[in-house]
């Protein structure tokens, strides 16, 4: 395979403590990085790069690993501006609005929800995001829910059936017949083209006796569980999620000590989505609490039409540094290695031999810049899977 040779790199965070003691990013100054097909080979000082059959010059560049957005729900039609038009004008947030997606999806074909999803995964990518989850949700019938699946699985390998992303308008006064659904005909049609079952654990969606059977059905039909939790106000979905082994937690905003203590005593990674607090002007997650008490953290864009429009992670790991108490190393790791943490993978996230090659030239000599310049487009270039593809 043809190997190349990206030197010249100002500062090369590696996501690797191993390779610099005195930096968790292991961070390698003028540094290298050898890439064979699509994986990394080799990193290390510029000087010592073995030789190899291309060579790109960074120019001075900060490298990072590619993006690694563990939530977001693409699979979608519709716009909902005057929702978030009437939001910013005072009206309150809540699992409502979601109902108004849901028709517009249900009337989209396949190709226009197909093209928006690649149209978003495209402009993620561009943005230095080269992983992306993505959920059904919007569709909230056995027919569109396992379409929705089966579209997403043409576009990424991290799919998330969420058929329980609130009790769908036609069971409206029968929500017990909605969560059999869920759970039986809707889980059997949409569960070949998933990896991940996950549940909306909030008032006006799913209680925790709801959210326990719709996940350990999802467990018992080979699917890992995923929680959105504890998004609106305090409930079940951290503490279930923790119980159930699920890899995520997602909203985190609030919490308990009970909660933060179940975190750090577990496996379930905390992820963050600043994105849909910054529009809906809710009360920002305590990331430094989080971290503080040992619980891994993840970071995500949440992108979504109705209450985190966003497909930018810089933006998430600027709001991340500047109001929810996170570091621009931390905010980066938890962009980064935290994500990957959060999809349970340990070939993405970080740039290290026999990593996959996915990687990030900025422009800009460091990475603290996504914090420090924030609405700057910074990407320069952009390898996935080996490939430069920006």
């Amino acid at each position: 395979m043809t190997t190349t040779a990206i030197t010249n790199i100002a500062a090369l965070v590696t996501n690797d403590p191993s390779l610099c003691a005195d930096s968790p990013l292991g961070l390698i100054r003028d540094a290298a990085v050898v890439i064979e097909g699509d994986r990394v080979v080799w990193t290390g000082e510029s000087s010592k790069a073995p030789a190899t059959d291309n060579a790109v010059d960074a120019g001075g560049r900060a490298a990072i690993p590619g993006f690694v957005d563990s939530h977001s729900h693409l699979l979608f039609a519709g716009d909902r501006t005057e929702e978030f038009n009437a939001r910013m004008s005072g009206r309150a947030y809540s699992a409502g609005g979601i109902r108004t997606t849901v028709a517009a999806t249900r009337a989209a074909t396949d190709d226009e929800l197909s093209a928006n999803v690649a149209r978003y995964l495209a402009e993620g990518l561009r943005q230095g995001t080269t992983t992306f989850e993505t959920k059904s949700g919007y569709g909230l019938t056995v027919e569109d829910e396992a379409r929705a699946l089966r579209i997403a699985a043409q576009h990424t390998e991290e799919v998330t059936y969420l058929g329980a992303h609130i009790v769908s308008p036609d069971y409206a006064d029968d929500p017990a017949g909605y969560v059999d659904l869920v759970t039986g005909p809707m889980l059997d049609a949409c569960a070949p083209y998933a990896r991940w079952v996950d549940v909306f654990c909030e008032k006006g969606a799913f209680d925790g006796d709801q959210a326990r059977a719709i996940l350990t059905a999802g467990i018992a039909k080979g699917l890992h569980p995923r929680v959105h939790a504890n998004q609106l106000g305090h409930g079940p979905g951290v503490q279930l999620a923790v119980e159930l082994g699920a890899a995520s937690a997602d909203h985190c905003t609030h919490l308990t000590d009970a909660d933060v203590d179940a975190l750090a005593q577990g496996t379930t990674v905390a992820t963050l989505l600043p994105g849909a607090e910054f529009s809906t002007r809710a009360a920002w997650p305590d990331a430094r609490r989080l971290l503080d008490a040992g619980v891994t953290v993840a970071l995500s864009t949440d992108c979504n039409p109705g209450s985190s429009f966003t497909s930018s992670v810089p933006f998430c790991i600027a709001l991340a540094v500047r109001d929810m108490g996170m570091t621009p190393d931390e905010a980066l790791w938890s962009a980064t290695a935290g994500g990957a943490a959060a999809l349970r993978r340990t070939d993405i996230g970080r740039i290290a031999p026999g990593a996959r090659a996915d990687l990030v030239l900025l422009d800009a000599p460091s990475h603290v810049h996504l914090a420090y310049r924030p609405g700057v487009p910074l990407v320069h270039a952009v390898w996935q899977r080996g490939e430069r593809v920006g």
